[in-house]
């Protein structure tokens, strides 16, 4: 069993004994989990597959914020007072997130050491990945804030290899990752592909397969203005 593994099997164990309305729902691809503005009442916990969230402006603008792997959390905005749901949770692959109420979250965080431990880990390294998002949005060229992403998307330093990102997840949802446009993203993928960083077909209609020689445009590539 692999470290990857062996943390998702201590989580599930610690998750089996949060109680009081918890439940196992599954959902297709592009099926919506929840949207902006809903009630907020349910913390989630990605069990299988990946999940995008995004949120929309008042101008209707929508901006892709994260993609979550298995072993994330989301919808724990609740639990620091906000009613509403701050942003639209979708389905990008087949996937099993396990729905638990807010007031049994609240419980488990008192009550239970180890679970406590588990959540605030996690937000503390969602935070650290939202600090260091920033500081590549800021510093750091197009070409190598999709490398970035792509790399992190397929778990790179999680796995003795990368994995195959998440499936059909399209140049439009990565450009709105990074800040950038379709025609930037299609550019760089291209590139990517030609110098074999990356495997795909077209528009990412199948699993993209990212090489660890990607990591070579992370080393080799010094920081400049953002494009």
């Amino acid at each position: 069993m692999n470290q990857n593994e062996k943390q998702a099997s201590d989580a599930e164990t610690i998750l089996a004994r949060i109680t009081g309305g918890k439940s196992e729902l599954r959902y297709s691809r592009d099926k919506i989990i929840y949207s902006q503005g809903d009630p907020a009442s349910f913390v989630f916990y990605v069990r299988v597959g990946s999940v995008k969230v995004a949120v929309v402006s008042q101008e209707g603008k929508e901006a892709v914020v994260a993609i979550l792997q298995p072993g994330s959390f989301c919808g724990e905005e609740c639990l620091t007072g906000h009613t509403l749901r701050m942003g639209t949770v979708t389905a990008l692959t087949e996937c099993v997130l396990v729905r638990m109420p807010k007031a049994s979250i609240i419980r488990a965080l008192h009550d239970d050491p180890q679970f406590s431990e588990l959540f605030t880990t996690y937000l503390m390294e969602r935070n650290i990945r939202v600090q260091e998002d920033l500081v590549d949005q800021l510093l750091n060229s197009t070409e190598k804030r999709l490398a970035r992403l792509l790399l992190i998307l397929a778990n790179y330093g999680k796995e003795a290899r990368p994995e195959p990102i998440v499936s059909r997840i399209n140049q439009e949802t990565l450009a709105e990752m990074i800040g950038t446009s379709r025609t930037h993203v299609n550019f760089f993928m291209n590139k990517f592909r030609q110098l074999g960083f990356i495997e795909y077909d077209g528009d990412t209609k199948g699993e993209i397969k990212v090489n660890r020689s990607l990591l070579n445009v992370l080393l080799h590539q010094k920081p400049q203005a953002a494009q």
